[in-house]
């Protein structure tokens, strides 16, 4: 078993390398950390390439179910701060191979349910919305257009997990449009326009993919124009700002609630404002 202790170590200068989108493009791995985090990668079929782990911070790699080919180091309180991202994570840090999903890959319920997040720009949020992805039961979670990739080491550590236990999807606008309207699924977009009506006033037992947009902007046009409703998040205080996380967690949880339930989608909002994080 290898140790480093050296923070000038290449391995480690390639480790602080990950941290841009283009080297993990270029290298086609990413970054784990976390024993809960690394340990449902595993589950879920993600091949562990290289395993980080600092005794001191209490790592318990015994726990972990890996291939006994798996590289495994052993590194220092200093080299640990200088690759780790958070300090909560265990000792651990883990490098994966990517383990990219196309449209054609997702498996679908017999009545599917579909979260579509379009040109989110921060990995918290993105991250955020896989975790009420996971915890909604939707069938999988489609990033439009990206501004942020979904390895993005943030997105991993928000998502704690999540990113592993959903189907997650990145590809166009028109990739994603053309596929709804395939497997005949009715689209929602969650936007401020005339044309919107309040999210709780549609029935969602069917077929279903629900649309937010980006942090500062929106929704584009394209699915103002293309989606089957547009609908809003009635708004009751003296602020039209939600986080978009927070708007696809109420409106997801209100599918859920539709689809659980023998009761019929309840009117509501005197006021209709739908937020989007600024």
């Amino acid at each position: 078993m290898e140790k480093i202790t050296s923070l000038q170590n290449q391995r480690i200068k390639d480790v602080v390398r990950l941290q841009k989108h283009a080297e993990r493009a270029k290298q086609k791995v990413f970054i784990v950390e976390g024993l809960k985090e690394i340990s449902l990668a595993l589950e879920e079929g993600y091949i562990l390439k290289t395993l980080f782990f600092n005794p001191n911070k209490g790592a318990d790699i015994e726990s972990l179910h890996i291939s006994k080919n798996t590289e495994i180091i052993e590194i220092t309180n200093e080299v640990f701060a200088k690759i780790a991202y958070r300090e909560d994570s265990n000792g651990l840090l883990a490098i994966f191979h990517l383990k990219e999903l196309y449209l054609d890959d997702i498996k679908l319920s017999a009545n599917p349910f579909i979260l579509i997040a379009e040109q989110v720009e921060k990995p918290g949020n993105l991250g955020a919305i896989l975790r009420t992805a996971d915890a909604a039961g939707v069938d999988a979670v489609i990033v439009c257009d990206p501004k942020t990739d979904i390895f993005n080491p943030n997105a991993v550590r928000s998502s704690v997990g999540t990113l592993f236990t959903n189907q997650v999807v990145a590809c166009t606008n028109e990739q994603a449009y053309q596929w709804l309207k395939k497997k005949g699924i009715k689209s929602y977009a969650a936007a401020l326009v005339d044309s919107s009506k309040p999210y709780t006033e549609f029935d969602y037992k069917k077929p279903t993919a629900i649309i937010v947009g980006s942090e500062a902007y929106g929704l584009s046009q394209f699915w103002l124009t293309k989606a089957d409703q547009n609908i809003i998040i009635p708004m009751h205080g003296r602020i039209d700002s939600l986080n978009v996380s927070v708007s696809a967690a109420i409106i997801a949880f209100e599918v859920t609630r539709q689809r659980n339930s023998p009761s019929l989608p309840c009117k509501g909002g005197e006021r209709h404002l739908f937020s989007r994080d600024v």
